[in-house]
Order: C-alpha cells, then sequence, then structure tokens
C-alpha cells in the first residue's frame, strides 16, 4: 500500500514537471526524465508525450 502511494505521488510529480519548459522540445524533455524517473523507459515515453502535448496546448495561434 505504501508503495503504491509513493508510486502515485512520484507519478503526479512528473506530471507536473512536463509543463515545464519554454519550448515544445524543453517540455518533453522535461517530461521524459520525468518519466524515466518514475517508471522507466515507459514512463519516458508516456511523460514525453505528455509534456509534448502541454507544449502544442499551450502554443500561440
Amino acid at each position: 500500500m505504501k508503495r503504491t502511494i509513493v508510486t502515485l505521488a512520484l507519478a503526479a510529480a512528473a506530471l507536473a514537471a512536463a509543463g515545464c519548459g519554454q519550448t515544445i522540445e524543453q517540455r518533453a524533455a522535461t517530461g521524459a526524465i520525468a518519466g524515466a524517473v518514475v517508471a522507466g523507459p515507459v514512463g519516458a515515453a508516456v511523460g514525453g508525450a505528455a509534456g509534448a502535448a502541454v507544449g502544442q496546448a499551450e502554443k500561440p495561434n
């Protein structure tokens, strides 16, 4: 149970870190790094995608 709570807290921190950066590339990179820390290669892929999505959503038209 305790491990699940810690994992969920780290996952939340990774998603928060996915929004860090000035450009889409920086946000994807920070998301990938945070995801890798939480869940290894799969987490890196998910974190990178989340960072790119955040960057794309905030891109001015």
